[in-house]
């Protein structure tokens, strides 16, 4: 018996000892901001959050939404190319995300978010606009030409999120392990280093286009205040969101889709086609994020869209 507890109080110490190892401390929010702002970069007081955005460019307005875990520099791969075609470029870091971080109710429905952004776009005074998001960004979009047609001129989908199959389900590793509440909790503490790496090559088809730079950037904004807490409860909301009958948008939209997407199988595709007035385009050999792993492609198949 005494022998048994020896193991148990190893086994307990070295658990210990391993907890501790692979703490790691959030990086301050003023820290971040020396790093990841630039000159356009602004700040806007909303839900008691206080809201990253960037404006870039005169024109048409576009607004740019990004996925779970991402931020607003997804978009750097079409931000240029479209300032230079007469865009004025709206984007911004969603709550949970980014440097704008996690909302004091932990609240991420997707509904809140639509909700929020309407309250956000109006703040800055943007009306009537072309819409595109990604992922988490693509479902907020679609769900925002649902609640508020007469303000989305046209609706890019890329890659988005909001319908999925438990046979085809989630290739990622960390958002199963989000899943659980235990490790949530754990994970809120550690260092996402190994985490935010796995998971780029997830998003990626070719991990070879994969930059230091932007896994030092999600690595930093995983651990900015209060994000790892948030990703995980986001998350842990995903299956709760309602069914909506996506066939009632009637505004004009383009689904981009890579066909290696492990995040979000393509067969999800079909949900899609039942808006009515849509086109789809498909990449071969590309994954989750087409904006960031085959930036000029996908751009310019938006800017032909758009200026139809």
């Amino acid at each position: 018996m005494k022998k048994l507890f020896r193991i148990l109080a190893v086994i307990v110490l070295v658990l210990f000892v391993a907890f501790f190892a692979i703490q790691k401390k959030s990086i301050p929010i003023e820290e971040l901001k020396k790093k990841y702002t630039t000159a356009t970069s602004k700040f806007l007081e909303l839900d008691g959050m206080q809201v990253h955005y960037r404006v870039e460019g005169e024109g048409k307005p576009i607004v740019l939404i990004h996925g779970t875990g991402a931020s607003l520099q997804t978009w750097d791969g079409w931000t240029d190319s479209l300032v230079k075609n007469n865009y004025k470029v709206i984007r911004l870091d969603m709550p949970a995300f980014g440097l704008t971080g996690p909302r004091k109710d932990n609240d991420y429905s997707v509904s809140t978010y639509v909700d929020f952004l309407d309250r956000f776009l109006k703040q800055i005074g943007v009306d009537t606009f072309a819409l595109s998001g990604n992922s988490l960004g693509g479902e907020i979009a679609w769900r925002y030409a649902l609640a508020h047609p007469a303000d989305v001129s046209k609706l890019i989908l890329v890659d988005p999120a909001g319908f999925y199959s438990k046979e085809k389900g989630n290739g990622a590793i960390i958002f199963k392990l989000a899943k659980i509440k235990w490790f949530a909790a754990l994970m809120s503490k550690m260092d996402t280093k190994i985490i935010v790496n796995q998971t780029l090559k997830d998003v990626y088809e070719d991990d070879t286009k994969i930059t230091d730079a932007q896994k030092q950037l999600y690595y930093d904004m995983s651990l900015r205040e209060g994000n790892r807490e948030s990703f995980s409860t986001r998350v842990q909301q995903v299956e709760k969101e309602p069914k909506l009958d996506i066939s009632g948008i009637k505004t004009p939209t383009l689904i981009q889709w890579g066909r290696q997407d492990k995040l979000i199988d393509i067969s999800m595709l079909e949900n899609f086609k039942k808006i009515s007035n849509h086109e789809v385009i498909i990449y071969e050999s590309c994954g989750h994020s087409p904006q960031e792993e085959i930036p000029a492609k996908s751009v310019a198949d938006a800017m032909g869209f758009l200026s139809k």
